[in-house]
């Protein structure tokens, strides 16, 4: 789920993973067992930054139809909201993160999508346009703005298929617009456009043209689609990895000029041992 608030002052993405695709830990195991390593992403954007992704095994993982326990923070679902209860240490500033997000869908679509041409790996945009409230104890911040949620799931390594992907949301008038572009593997390529109104009927049109935006500190190229003859910009890059980029970014859509929430992924800059040696520093894992 990620939203951004009215003002445009505040943003947050949370990512619920059961077996974390960016874990060098399940890389290490052999990817056997995927509820051992689970964990709760949260990232915080705006004047007050933080970034917590502890992954914790079985014994701290229950799940229901209904909800995902993983240590002290939980996620939940109940037919008309989606409630995070957050209860988790950011690093590097080792400062709690603890609070409740709620997603309240304008409506839920039934649309899953192959991003592969074997279908093993599926994207299910549950909510594009929704309202989020942001509520937290630690740090102090509250807020509400336009949201979303989707849901993600594959049978391989994201590396072993996809060489690249950049995707984008944004609200728009007539509910959310959607942008999502893979390179696949086997050199193949694949672009959806989609207007899902709040009834929670989706709509597919033919993406703009693509445009390339500022290349991140880290070297990873930024695109995106904007109607010809509009420019497209990033506003704010919030997330600079060194194989991905998550951005706030400008651009023309569907008639309308939009703020959208904007990520780049590098498979192949993923895929480098340097960088998973990397990663613990930012993915600590708890032994309980």
């Amino acid at each position: 789920m990620d939203g951004f608030s009215d003002d445009g002052q505040f943003g947050i993405t949370i990512i619920g993973f059961v077996g974390s695709v960016f874990s060098p830990y399940y890389a290490w195991s052999g990817r056997g067992n995927p509820q051992n390593h689970c964990a709760i992403n949260v990232a915080l954007y705006g004047k007050t930054r933080r970034w917590a992704m502890t992954e914790r095994p079985n014994s701290a993982v229950s799940r229901t139809a209904g909800e995902m326990v993983v240590g002290p923070s939980a996620m939940a679902w109940d037919g008309n909201a989606f409630t995070v209860d957050i209860n988790e240490l950011a690093v590097p500033h080792l400062s709690r993160i603890r609070g409740r997000v709620t997603v309240r869908p304008h409506a839920i679509s039934d649309k899953v999508f192959r991003l592969d041409r074997q279908g093993g790996h599926l994207w299910h945009p549950i909510a594009p346009a929704a309202r989020i409230e942001v509520a937290l104890e630690r740090p102090a911040i509250s807020w509400r703005g336009a949201g979303y949620l989707d849901a993600n799931w594959g049978e391989r390594p994201l590396e072993d298929d996809f060489a690249c992907w950049d995707w984008s949301r944004a609200p728009v008038g007539r509910g959310a617009g959607v942008l999502y572009a893979v390179e696949r593997r086997d050199g193949t390529h694949k672009s959806y456009g989609l207007l899902f109104r709040r009834s929670g009927d989706c709509e597919l049109f033919e993406p703009p043209s693509r445009v390339k935006l500022a290349t991140t500190r880290w070297g990873i190229p930024r695109a995106t689609s904007t109607e010809a003859g509009n420019a497209a910009g990033v506003l704010d890059t919030l997330e600079d990895g060194p194989f991905y980029a998550r951005s706030k970014i400008s651009s023309r859509l569907l008639g309308e000029d939009v703020t959208a929430m904007h990520e780049s992924l590098r498979l192949d800059r993923f895929g480098t041992q340097w960088v998973k040696m990397l990663l613990p520093f930012r993915m600590p894992r708890a032994l309980g």
